[in-house]
């Protein structure tokens, strides 16, 4: 059962932050809120943003918005309770240095290798970032950067499909980088402007609360409610979000491709 009025959205010519949010989580059976993620280039605009909370003790970037994700919190911090040194580098928020290569080391065995796969991550310019905020999509109080959602892989294949419909591109590339999952998506996609999809990194695993296999999907925030009116408008004509199997239904992945005589319903006849 839809919890939305697909019409009323429809009928909308310019969705809100909660219509947005309502519509992707609703039409996608999302288990976590989008998050809205801003990025502060100003100290005083980030010093005046208020939040409804902020670390305690220093915290990684996933642990940060798992506030917002899995709570109802619009939060920000900064440099000074970032903990995670990888989204440091990452954010700008210091150099890469050799001592951050030998940590990388065992993901290649090679050094050299390592130094490059650390220098090829998204950065932002060095000492630019003054720091992050970010809240439940329907909270946000400002224009997201970057929207971030977990999902399970059918809700990321239709998530996909629909930003193709969106944005009129016919296909969609992404980098995968070693390590800095969350952080290096986000820093990827809003400086592209594009889509990003990564697996969960080795510390997203367990300190961002991603035990369960899902992965990472970034949005320009730009884009954002052009996705969620391709969703309402695809969810209007065929009934649901799903395009597998005969397409419509409601959940992502429900039925089976094409003609697999495993997994089919069929009308109950008295």
């Amino acid at each position: 059962m839809l919890l939305i009025d697909i019409g009323e959205l429809a009928d909308k010519k310019e969705l809100t932050y909660m219509d947005m949010h309502k519509a992707l989580q609703d039409l996608y059976k999302l288990e976590y809120n989008p998050v809205a993620v801003k990025l502060f280039f100003d100290r005083e605009e980030y010093d005046k943003f208020e939040a409804e909370k902020v670390p305690g003790p220093k915290m990684t970037y996933c642990q940060v918005a798992l506030a917002s994700r899995m709570d109802d919190f619009i939060t920000k911090f900064d440099q000074e309770k970032l903990l995670c040194g990888n989204a440091k580098t990452v954010f700008g928020m210091r150099e890469a240095s050799d001592e951050e290569v030998d940590g990388h080391v065992k993901y290649t065995n090679d050094w050299d290798l390592a130094k490059q796969c650390l220098n090829a991550k998204p950065m932002l310019p060095l000492g630019e970032l003054k720091g992050i905020a970010t809240a439940p999509l329907y909270k946000a109080t400002f224009e997201p950067d970057v929207i971030f959602m977990i999902t399970n892989v059918f809700q990321a294949y239709h998530i996909l499909n629909d930003y193709i419909g969106a944005t009129k591109k016919p296909s969609l590339n992404f980098t995968h980088t070693i390590n800095s999952a969350v952080c290096g998506g986000t820093v990827g996609c809003y400086q592209k402007q594009t889509i990003e999809m990564k697996t969960m990194c080795a510390g997203s695993f367990t300190s961002g609360k991603t035990e369960k296999g899902e992965v990472n999907i970034f949005i320009p925030g730009t884009h954002i409610a052009a996705l969620a009116k391709q969703l309402i408008d695809r969810v209007g004509k065929y009934g649901g979000s799903s395009m597998v199997g005969p397409g419509g239904q409601q959940y992502p992945g429900v039925d089976a491709c094409k003609k697999c005589p495993m997994i089919k319903f069929k009308d109950y006849e008295k």
